[in-house]
């Protein structure tokens, strides 16, 4: 059920909480254990704190005549994931690809060298909309669509 907030950089922002599984093809994705490690590597550890810190899923800076797309707040909580997927300004959706998750560490979110940048760049002024759609590694769905006004980095 979509909900909408208001926000003093934009005109609306609508979440939408929970997109039914059947929004998607899950066939080729297997449910992973849910027991909590303390090491927040489940949905069961990371869908709460995803589900409170939605509105920062994403940012638009405008850098070197370019519009930049970060997804740095949910690379950060991504072992809980199984996907994540965009689409700008009503595209069809596109998977974007996470970096593993670095388990072996004390801090296996981290964002480390080699896995790459958490941005990728378009035409400047280019993107009005970005919709996320993130499935956990229990096989539910979220998402949320953000207007550019809502996420634009001053």
């Amino acid at each position: 059920m979509p909900i909408s907030l208001r926000h003093p950089a934009a005109a609306l922002l609508t979440l939408t909480l929970a997109l039914p599984a059947a929004a998607q093809d899950l066939s080729g994705f297997t449910a992973e254990p849910q027991t909590p490690s303390g090491r927040f590597l489940t949905a069961t550890e990371v869908k709460p704190i995803l589900g409170a810190t939605q509105a920062s899923w994403i940012a638009v800076r405008e850098f070197n005549g370019q519009d930049l797309v970060y997804v740095t707040q949910i690379w950060s909580w991504r072992c809980g994931l199984v996907q994540m997927e965009l689409s700008l300004n009503g595209a069809p959706f596109e998977v974007w690809p996470l970096p593993a998750c670095h388990e072996e560490t004390a801090s296996p979110a981290a964002i480390l060298d080699g896995d790459g940048d958490p941005y990728r760049a378009f035409p400047l002024g280019s993107v009005q909309t970005v919709a996320v759609r993130l499935v956990y590694d229990d096989l539910s769905v979220t998402g949320a669509e953000f207007p550019r006004a809502m996420v634009l980095m001053p």
